[in-house]
């Protein structure tokens, strides 16, 4: 963040730049984000730096294989260290669970809708496809969770930003495909969902649906101005779920779902996940809730569901999926 006059106060002649993804939703994201510091200090220069990430580039392998969500956020990283941006937006699903050292999130803004969506032309849900239709996919959380529910189904690798994925499915590559559906809701592509799948049959990623602001560690003025972007409700909710992902060492590479949601009035959250095999041959489900108004609270509640998991089994799980 640069200041060009002597009174740090003043909000002219700082500019703030965001490192951004070059892909139309992760551009969509920063904008937005650049649009709500602007209704908050018109006088702020803002501008987007885009680039290419390694997760952008590798098409032809699965996230796991290739080094994990982590390769959508190391470039943006790298362009904070060397002092090419101030903060990175990111999806907060693509988020690892262990920032690396020198980083930290500030803000987790509003979430869109958190569930996952059907995008076909061939059926109305993925639950209507006949015996041996083709669902295209990326998420190992999502084939676990449509094999345990249509084993019948042929589940395969789906890569690519989201216009690529609607292509290759324009395409007949596949009968239909799941996507998030804030991604399509963002870009105003609604039209495209044929259903949104209900969380009691799928159950999001950690985080889906929120945008996380990461900036240095250490830059406590930066810190203050973006935190007036969190929205409390959605960033406890989001920090239950993340608990949990880390305490199971939660990756790209585990079938992993969480999602927490508020109570009527607001003061307990619950939080619900499912674990499980790929091939959906062994899943694990939990269900904790608890009053949450601070993030400590929040972290606890994730770390109880693990707990639970772990009760049932979890690390076995876990350990087979590693040798896999």
């Amino acid at each position: 963040m640069t200041q060009t006059t002597s009174d740090a106060a003043d909000s002219r002649g700082v500019e703030l730049v965001i490192a951004s993804r070059e892909s139309r939703l992760a551009l969509w994201q920063a904008e937005h984000v650049r649009a709500r510091l602007l209704e908050l200090d018109p006088a702020l220069q803002v501008r987007i730096h885009a680039m290419t990430t390694r997760g952008d580039q590798i098409l032809d392998r699965s996230l796991s294989k290739v080094g994990g969500k982590g390769l959508f956020v190391k470039e943006l990283e790298t362009a904070m260290q060397q002092g090419q941006a101030d903060l990175a937006v990111h999806s907060l699903k693509d988020v690892p669970m262990q920032l690396p050292d020198g980083f930290e999130l500030c803000a987790i803004l509003e979430r869109e809708d958190a569930r996952d969506a059907w995008v076909s032309t061939r059926a109305a849900h993925f639950t209507e496809l006949p015996r041996g239709a083709v669902v295209g996919t990326s998420s190992l959380r999502r084939e676990m969770q449509i094999r345990a529910l249509r084993p019948d189904l042929q589940v395969r690798a789906l890569r690519g930003n989201l216009d690529t994925r609607l292509r290759k499915l324009d395409e007949g590559q596949f009968d239909g495909i799941v996507l998030a559906a804030a991604g399509l809701l963002r870009l105003g592509l609604r039209e495209r969902i044929r259903a949104f799948i209900d969380t009691e049959q799928m159950l999001p990623a950690p985080g889906q649906a929120a945008l996380g602001l990461e900036i240095r560690a250490g830059e406590g003025a930066l810190a203050a101005r973006l935190g007036s972007l969190q929205h409390g409700p959605t960033a406890l909710a989001a920090l239950a779920e993340r608990a949990l992902a880390r305490e199971l060492g939660g990756s790209c590479s585990t079938p992993l779902g969480a999602h927490a949601r508020w109570g009527l009035g607001g003061g307990e959250l619950q939080l619900r996940a499912v674990l499980g095999l790929p091939d959906a041959s062994r899943v694990l489900r939990v269900q904790v809730h608890g009053a949450v108004s601070h993030a400590e609270q929040a972290d606890e509640l994730g770390r109880l569901a693990a707990q639970r998991l772990r009760e049932q089994g979890a690390q076995a799980l876990l350990d087979q999926l590693r040798a896999a």
